[in-house]
C-alpha cells in the first residue's frame, strides 16, 4: 500500500481533495489503574486506622487492532471502561483531569503517539463544549479556517463547512446560536451532530467518537453511523463507543469489543459475535438484537432457556436472593473471561503480529515535511481568525444591557453626588479622583478573573486538536477584549468628569481619560493572571477580593502614614500610582486653595495630596507599564503550565 492515498472527502465533492495516510491502530494489553480510597468510612471519634489508598483497574488487558476501512465499536454497560479506553487511544488520557497509570502498547502505523498522529486524528467527546453565542455556521466556519490547510482558500474552507452542515442535517439551524447553560440554543442532538461535524471538517485518517448516538432519535442515529461508515469505507480508521445500538446500526460495524467491568469478553467481527457466544453455551432461541444479548452477558445475565418447558423457572428466578443472584452473575462473567482467554486472546495476538502496517509517517518530500511539522495555518492567520471569533463571541457579554446600565448608572449617581465641585473644595476633588482609581482599578479585575477559568475546557479541547499556538490564542483573547473593555470606562469618564466640574480643559480631560484607561489595562492584566494561575472562579474571586481590599487601603487616600515595615504594599498597588498620576494632572506645585476663611494654603500640603506627592511622574508610568507586561506574561506562563502538564 502506498504511503499516501488521496481520497475524496465523504461530505461531498469539493474543489480539492485531502491527502489521507491510512492509519492502522494497534493496542496491546492496555491497562489503566487509578488510586482509590479503599478503607471504610470512619467516624470522627473512631480510633481505627485510617483508610489506605488502593489501586483499581479501570482497564484490564485490552487488545485489538483496527485497519483502514474498518469501524470498531466498543460496547458495554455504563462504567465498563469504554470512554476511558477511547480516551487512551486518542492520546488524551493524561491530558487534563485524568490521574492514573496507563500501561500497555498503543501504536499508530507501528509508531507511538505524536504531533503528526494528533493532526491526522479526529476526537469527538461525549460532552463537547462550544461558544454559546456563535451560530452553527460560525462555529463550523471558524474551525474550518483554523484546522484546514492554508492551501485552501477561505471560500473553499467555507464550502467545506457548508457541505458538512448539509451532510449532518444542520441546514435549518445554520443561523441559530449554539447556546449554553444560560442561553437557549440548538437541541442536544443537533449539538452532537455539530460536534461530529467539527471533526469531519478535517477529514481525519483516524476518527474516535464517544457515544455518537447519545440523545438522538433512531433516524438521526442511523444517519450519523451511516456517515461514519462512509468515512471508514473511504479509507479511514473509525473507532466509536456506543451504549445500546439497534440491530440495523450494529450490523454496520466491522469489529466489536465487548467490555465487562474493564475486561474484554469478546473482540472480533461483529457478524461472528452470536456464533461465538452460542459456541460457548450462551444462545437464545428468540431472534434478538445482538447488542442486547451482548449487554446482558456483560452484566452477567445469561439468556433465558426453555429446556424442559417448566414455567416455574420464572418464579424460581424471582425468588433468588440478591446475594445468590450476584454470585451467579459473577460466575457468568468468570466463564466469559475464561472463554475469552482460551478462544480469542491468542488469536488477537497472532493477528496483531501478522497484520500489514502502512509505512511510517516519515515524509518523502520537503513539501510533505512542512505539512507534517508545521501548523495548518500561520501564526498571523491564527491570530486574525481567533481575534474575529473573540470579537463576535464576546460582544454579547461585554455590551450586555445590565453591564451598561451598571456602569452608566454609577457614573450618573457619582456625578450627582460630586455635582460641580467648587475649586476650593479640595477634599471633594481628591475624593473624586480617588474614586476614579478605585472603581476602574477593581471593576475590570473582577471581570477578567472569569476569562480563562470559563474557557479552560475549550482551550484544552482545541489545543489537543492542534488548532493553534497558545501565543496566538492568548494575544487574540486579550486584544479582543480591548475595544469593549475600554468603551465603558470612556463613557464613564465623560459623564462623571463634566458632571463633577473638574478642570474644564481639553488637555486635562484627555490625560485623565488616558490614565483611567491605563489603570483598566493593568487591573485587567492582574485579573487575567489570577484566573490563569488558579483556573477556578471561586478561588480567583476570593484572591481578587483580598487584593482589592489591600490595594484600596494602601492606595494613598485612606491611610497616609503607613508603618515602614509594611509600606511596600503601597508601592505594589497600581491604584496608588493611578491616583498619584490623576493628582499630578489636576494639581500643580504652585496651586493654592482656601483652607480657612481668608487663608490660602498650598495644594501640595493637603494631606491626601502630600501622601502621594507630585514628583517622579515618568517613573510611576514605567512602573505601571511594567506591571501590565509582567501580569500578562505571568498569565501566559500559567496557561502554558496548564496546557503542558
Amino acid at each position: 500500500m502506498p504511503p499516501t492515498t488521496v481520497v475524496a472527502c465523504p461530505t461531498g465533492d469539493l474543489s480539492r481533495p485531502f491527502a489521507v495516510q491510512p492509519i492502522t491502530l494497534k493496542f496491546e494489553e492496555v491497562v489503566y489503574k487509578v488510586k482509590t480510597n479503599g478503607g471504610d468510612t470512619k467516624s470522627c471519634f473512631s480510633f481505627a486506622s485510617p483508610s489506605v489508598d488502593r489501586e483499581k483497574n479501570i482497564l484490564n488487558g485490552i487488545t485489538g487492532v483496527v485497519r483502514p476501512g474498518e469501524i470498531l465499536a466498543m460496547l458495554g454497560p455504563s462504567g465498563s471502561g469504554k470512554t476511558t479506553l477511547l480516551t487512551a487511544l486518542g492520546g488524551r488520557l493524561n491530558a487534563n483531569k485524568h490521574r492514573g497509570l496507563l500501561s500497555g502498547k498503543i501504536t499508530y502505523n507501528s509508531q507511538g503517539f505524536s504531533g503528526q498522529v494528533r493532526r491526522r486524528m479526529g476526537f469527538v467527546p461525549q460532552e463537547d463544549v462550544f461558544y454559546p453565542h456563535l451560530t452553527v455556521r460560525d462555529t463550523l466556519f471558524f474551525n474550518a479556517l483554523l484546522r484546514l490547510p492554508s492551501s485552501l482558500s477561505p471560500s473553499e474552507k467555507a464550502a467545506q463547512a457548508e457541505q458538512v452542515m448539509v451532510e449532518l442535517g444542520l441546514g435549518r439551524v445554520a443561523d441559530s446560536v449554539v447556546g449554553g447553560p444560560r442561553l437557549r440554543g440548538i437541541s442536544g442532538g443537533e449539538k452532537k451532530r455539530l460536534s461530529i461535524g467539527l471533526e469531519m471538517l478535517v477529514n481525519p485518517s483516524l476518527l474516535l467518537v464517544d457515544e455518537p448516538t447519545s440523545g438522538l432519535d433512531s433516524t438521526t442515529a442511523q444517519r450519523i453511523i451511516t456517515t461514519l461508515k462512509r468515512m471508514a469505507n473511504s479509507g479511514r480508521t473509525v473507532v466509536t463507543t456506543i451504549h445500546q445500538p439497534s440491530s440495523r446500526i450494529y450490523y454496520m460495524f466491522d469489529k466489536v469489543i465487548l467490555l465487562s467491568q474493564g475486561s474484554p469478553i469478546y473482540s472480533g467481527r461483529a457478524s461472528s459475535a452470536l456464533d461465538y457466544f452460542t459456541s460457548i453455551g450462551f444462545s437464545s432461541t428468540a431472534t434478538v438484537n445482538p447488542a442486547d444479548l451482548m449487554l446482558d452477558l456483560a452484566n452477567g445475565i445469561a439468556p433465558d432457556f426453555e429446556d424442559d418447558g417448566d414455567d416455574d423457572g420464572v418464579d424460581k428466578k424471582n425468588n433468588i436472593s440478591g446475594s445468590v443472584e450476584q454470585q451467579e452473575r459473577k460466575s457468568i462473567r468468570q466463564l466469559l473471561l475464561s472463554a475469552y482467554a482460551k478462544n480469542i486472546s491468542a488469536g488477537l495476538k497472532t493477528e496483531i503480529s501478522t497484520v500489514d502496517v502502512n509505512p511510517s509517517f516519515a515524509p518523502k518530500t520537503p513539501k510533505m515535511l512542512r505539512e507534517l511539522t508545521q501548523w495548518n495555518t500561520s501564526w498571523w492567520e491564527q491570530l486574525t481568525v481567533l481575534l474575529s471569533r473573540s470579537l463576535k463571541e464576546r460582544r454579547h457579554e461585554a455590551f450586555h444591557k445590565l453591564r451598561i446600565f451598571q456602569v452608566i448608572s454609577v457614573a450618573i449617581l457619582a456625578g450627582l453626588l460630586w455635582w460641580q465641585i467648587p475649586p476650593s473644595h479640595i477634599q471633594d476633588r481628591t475624593a473624586l479622583l480617588f474614586f476614579f482609581s478605585v472603581f476602574w482599578g477593581f471593576y475590570p479585575l473582577y471581570n477578567a478573573v472569569f476569562t480563562f477559568p470559563q474557557e479552560r475546557s475549550m482551550l484544552i479541547k482545541e489545543r489537543s486538536s492542534g488548532m493553534y499556538r497558545l501565543s496566538s490564542y492568548f494575544l487574540a483573547r486579550t486584544a479582543g477584549d480591548l475595544p469593549m473593555e475600554l468603551a465603558l470606562p470612556t463613557a464613564f469618564t465623560v459623564v462623571i468628569y463634566w458632571m463633577g466640574g473638574l478642570k474644564a480643559d481639553t488637555t486635562t480631560f484627555i490625560l485623565t481619560l488616558l490614565i483611567v484607561l491605563f489603570a483598566v489595562l493593568v487591573s485587567q492584566s492582574l485579573g487575567l493572571a489570577f484566573g490563569a494561575i488558579l483556573l477556578d472562579v471561586k478561588k480567583a474571586t476570593t484572591l481578587a477580593s483580598v487584593t482589592t481590599l489591600v490595594f484600596l487601603i494602601a492606595g494613598g487616600y485612606y491611610v497616609q502614614h503607613i508603618p515602614p515595615f509594611i509600606v511596600w504594599l503601597k508601592y505594589a498597588s497600581y491604584s496608588f500610582y493611578c491616583y498619584k498620576l490623576l493628582v499630578r494632572v489636576h494639581f500643580k506645585e504652585n496651586d493654592v486653595y482656601e483652607c480657612s476663611p481668608g487663608v490660602m494654603c498650598r495644594a501640595i500640603d493637603f494631606p491626601s495630596i502630600k501622601s502621594v506627592g507630585l514628583e517622579h511622574v515618568w517613573l510611576d508610568i514605567c512602573i505601571m507599564a511594567s506591571m501590565l507586561v509582567c501580569y500578562r506574561l505571568l498569565a501566559y506562563l500559567a496557561l502554558r503550565r496548564v496546557i503542558l502538564k
